[in-house]
């Protein structure tokens, strides 16, 4: 079974001890494509004002717009899973879990990044910023990776179950073919998204805990503190909806 998981705003400044390197990244024949991405992106920080900057960034703090403002590309990096660090990540908690359980979340978990496209948890990334729904140099990011790896995602997805753990505005990056398995949290009736985002990783670390390989073995899974309500058939997706308690 495949995980797809969103990235965060939120990013961990911990000491990285890997070489940041577009060959470390999952679909190596598309490498020039996040290249052309990467590199406009350098371009446009290299050269933009401090209001297009701090727009860009979704920070106005003078201090956070120089420092991200510099190239990357020399940067050392850490784990994706590692150097994500919002509300679902930190509900993950991914450096308490076992061996075992890391090298699940590694193996199975897809993370789609605004600005680096789909990427494997363990992929090493540099500390970097880009606000969700910004775009620079007119390029819609969103669109490009869609159209770009789309196909690649299809092919190495197609024999897998999939859990789409991704918030919506991730679609955008892609559409899934198949069937799949989303999860809807729901709390006195209502749906809630920062909540959503905590569950998120809270059910993450449990699949990664006992090893879920399948829709079966995931729907024998008792989470703590959710109830199933609902199970929902929607064309190719099928929602579990799910009620904090």
């Amino acid at each position: 079974m495949k995980i797809l998981f969103s990235p965060s705003e939120m990013k961990s400044q911990v000491s990285a001890s890997a070489k940041f390197s577009l060959d470390n990244f999952i679909f190596p024949s598309l490498k020039e494509k996040r290249e052309f991405v990467l590199n406009a992106y350098e371009n446009f920080i290299l050269s933009a004002s401090f209001e297009e900057l701090s727009k860009l960034f979704g920070t106005k703090d003078e201090k956070s717009v120089e420092y991200y403002k510099k190239s990357f590309k020399s940067n050392l990096g850490i784990k994706a899973v590692l150097r994500y660090d919002g509300v679902a990540y930190k509900a993950l908690d991914y450096r308490s879990l076992d061996l075992n359980s890391q090298k699940y979340i590694d193996e199975n978990v897809l993370i789609f990044s605004n600005l680096y496209g789909v990427l494997k948890a363990d992929t090493p990334l540099p500390d970097y910023k880009f606000k969700q729904g910004e775009k620079f140099s007119e390029l819609k990011i969103e669109n490009f990776y869609k159209e770009t790896f789309s196909k690649s995602l299809d092919e190495a997805l197609e024999h897998e179950d999939i859990l789409d753990l991704r918030a919506g505005f991730y679609d955008k990056f892609y559409s899934i073919k198949k069937e799949f398995l989303t999860l809807k949290f729901i709390k006195n009736g209502k749906v809630v998204s920062h909540f959503a985002k905590h569950y998120r990783g809270i059910v993450l670390r449990e699949i990664a805990k006992k090893n879920v390989l399948n829709f079966q073995e995931f729907q024998e899974v008792e989470f703590q503190n959710l109830k199933l309500v609902e199970l929902k058939n929607i064309k190719n997706k099928r929602e579990m909806v799910l009620s904090i308690l």
